[in-house]
């Protein structure tokens, strides 16, 4: 997925993030235990506020340590409406390959667009799911390629390269084990929708293939997404296979 996808992706997502209905604000988000609509606003705005200044700050600069949190109560959606537009200021005066500062070392800027647009897809959900469970409508949702390319991220990015950066190795035991990763939806997006899994010693590779693996899980690319970050149990997916080895995988993915 290029990155001019990946903004309007934040776009949209953000948009529907801002549009959140005011008198929900104080709805509670079933999967995130002890956040409510307006905590997952306020976190997503400051996280936008983060990587502006990241941005700002240029390759050789340092990370914002200190920045202003967005108001509370009705507030804090225009302050997140005004955020998300500077975000995408931002990242629209970047090429993708332009060097930037990021959380994992400098990257091109291209990190950011995806990053940007993923993080606020899975927190559109949350705040989606606080209106539902208050008695609102179901949701939009997800667009499949974008859920797609956020899987791809989380596991070659999360799981393979950012996991090992704040744990180390993973437990030998999984060594030699598989999962398969497979989307069902039809049609698949164009970038594709399978991946497998493949613990070796202390670390992960990710291959975009159809294999059989020791478990496979599969769901539509959302359901799929969603229960890797966590926000949806695992009997929201088909499990074929080592259902232990699956409910491993996610005992461990908490970034």
């Amino acid at each position: 997925m290029d990155s001019h996808r990946h903004l309007e992706l934040l776009l949209d997502e953000g948009e529907r993030l801002a549009a959140m209905p005011v008198d929900a604000l104080d709805a509670p988000v079933p999967s995130v235990p002890g956040w409510t609509l307006e905590d997952v606003v306020r976190h997503t705005g400051k996280v936008h506020r983060w990587v502006t200044g990241m941005l700002l700050a240029g390759p050789d600069g340092t990370a914002p340590t200190e920045l202003a949190s967005l108001p509370k109560g009705p507030d804090c959606l225009p302050a997140y409406r005004e955020a998300l537009g500077e975000v995408l200021a931002q990242l629209s005066e970047h090429e993708p390959d332009q060097p930037v500062l990021t959380f994992s070392g400098v990257q091109p800027a291209s990190f950011w667009f995806r990053r940007q647009a993923h993080e606020v897809a899975v927190h559109r959900i949350d705040a989606a799911d606080a209106v539902v469970a208050a008695g609102g409508p179901v949701p939009e949702p997800l667009a499949v390629d974008g859920a797609a390319d956020a899987i791809d991220e989380w596991a070659r990015f999360f799981l393979a390269v950012r996991w090992n950066q704040r744990n180390g190795p993973f437990p030998p035991e999984l060594a030699g084990r598989t999962i398969h990763v497979h989307g069902t939806d039809d049609p698949a997006p164009d970038d594709g929708a399978e991946w497998l899994l493949t613990f070796g010693d202390g670390t992960v590779a990710v291959d975009a293939t159809h294999a059989k693996g020791d478990v496979a899980l599969r769901g539509s690319a959302e359901d799929l997404l969603l229960a890797l970050w966590r926000r949806r149990p695992l009997d929201a997916l088909d499990v074929i296979g080592d259902d232990l080895l699956a409910e491993r995988l996610l005992d461990l993915a908490r970034f």
